[in-house]
């Protein structure tokens, strides 16, 4: 996916953008242009920028992590692992001046390997991978605190197609064969579509069939462009709905977008909405992605809800903050930078913050939980269930088309009572969600 420094805000300051193509794919997120030198307020971002911004303490209280935290569950003993092309080269110093400023501890370990061979962080594409690496490691630390977080790097971008893919799997596995984590976060997917054939797809499949067999919990972002997605060139939208994989790979638990509406100290002012950025603030799209896959067929999991996904497979499961409007605060210092918080948005968020769930709750459950889909669902989204259901919002877009200057609307799903296609189950309740995963009340 192309980098999507998008912001259109009214006095904004600069916007970061890399030039358009392929070769200058990031993967799923947005970044505001300007910085601050310290963690603005709530408040601060609003007069800076018009819209909200969040941090640790917003987000770790809008998701009902401080029990959690009290009962000494913080991901001890677990690793999250982080898979990004690249890496950034000021990721380890950049993570302590965001732990300072935050309160947060170190984690109690923090490698980072390339299977694959060196990166080339002087690559067109690495600045990109730079911010999505830096909001990757910051937040799944910011939820598990207490987890180790190991970062793999890969020597490739991935971009549209099975481009970086290789690279990715054959990392993958390394990871699973040597016993190196136990939940892995991808921000990253191509649309089903730019795959030569869904054969392509499946031929690279190998390490979520092996994160099966060896109990790790595989996510993916499920995408930043609602319910269309980029073309094979990286540029143009497909006119239609479609999804991103190995979000819509029922081995992966999909992770979509949502706004969260908080004050500064994380209370909610107003219910979760389906991430659906408006003009005034993202140029469009800017919104949550989510439908059906085009090539796997309805999992057994979701047979409850064949009245919402037919034949087919649903994305997203679950869906976690990632709007603009309501922007990560990201602290980052490499070149072409001026060190300081930047704010970001994009389901790039929303998978790191879920993969610190995930990590707390294996070590609340003692063992790993492995593929998470089957239990989510089992869970639900009732009155009863640890994740929230989500009624507010769509994921339709609207855009111009750069290739032909053609506005073009892509019909989407809005989020309704029970399952659906734009929120998917809903919004995780930390605390609740680990003690249901661990099997305890």
């Amino acid at each position: 996916m192309r980098i999507r420094a998008l912001l259109a805000i009214a006095g904004a300051i600069a916007v970061y953008a890399i030039a358009a193509g392929a070769a200058s794919a990031a993967p799923y997120h947005i970044m505001v242009g300007g910085h601050f030198a310290q963690p603005p307020t709530v408040a601060q971002c609003e007069a800076a920028f018009d819209i909200d911004c969040v941090g640790p303490p917003q987000l770790q209280q809008a998701y009902d992590m401080t029990p959690l935290y009290r009962a000494g569950l913080n991901g001890r003993g677990k690793t999250i692992v982080i898979v990004d092309a690249f890496g950034s080269p000021s990721v380890q110093q950049d993570l302590a001046t965001f732990d300072q400023q935050y309160g947060l501890p170190a984690p109690p370990s923090f490698q980072i390997i390339t299977p694959d061979g060196p990166v080339d962080q002087t690559d067109p594409a690495a600045f990109g991978w730079g911010v999505e690496t830096s909001l990757d490691v910051q937040y799944a630390h910011a939820m598990a605190p207490g987890a180790n977080i190991l970062l793999v790097e890969t020597p490739v971008a991935e971009t549209e197609g099975i481009t970086g893919f290789p690279e990715i799997v054959e990392a993958e596995n390394y990871v699973i064969n040597h016993h190196l984590g136990d939940v892995i976060t991808q921000s990253f997917g191509a649309t089903e579509q730019t795959f030569s054939s869904p054969l392509q797809l499946l031929g690279q499949r190998s390490a979520y069939l092996n994160a099966l067999v060896h109990n790790v919990t595989v996510l993916a972002s499920s995408g930043d462009t609602g319910a269309a997605n980029y073309e094979l060139d990286g540029t143009d939208l497909y006119p239609f709905p479609t999804v991103g994989w190995p979000a819509s790979d029922p081995l992966v638990t999909g992770i979509g977008g949502l706004q969260l509406h908080v004050n500064q100290n994380g209370i909610r002012t107003a219910p979760d909405s389906v991430w659906n950025d408006p003009p005034s603030v993202c140029t469009s799209p800017c919104a949550g992605s989510g439908g059906l896959s085009s090539v796997f067929d309805r999992p057994l999991f979701q047979i409850g809800d064949a009245r919402v996904v037919g034949r087919d497979r649903g994305v997203p499961d679950v869906s976690l903050n990632a709007a603009v409007s309501s922007a990560a605060l990201v602290y980052m210092s490499f070149d072409g930078l001026t060190p300081g918080f930047y704010l970001i948005g994009g389901t790039s968020e929303a998978s790191p913050l879920f993969s610190g769930i995930v990590a707390i709750a294996d070590q609340a459950a003692r063992h790993n939980l492995g593929w998470l889909n089957p239990r989510l669902y089992a869970l639900g989204d009732g009155p009863f269930s640890p994740i929230n259901d989500i009624t507010l919002g769509n994921n339709t877009v609207t855009f111009v088309q750069p290739s032909t200057n053609q506005t073009i609307t892509v019909n989407g799903y809005n989020a309704t009572r029970g399952y659906d296609l734009a929120s998917g189950l809903g919004s995780p309740d930390g605390a609740r969600l680990v003690a249901a995963l661990a099997g305890f009340r």
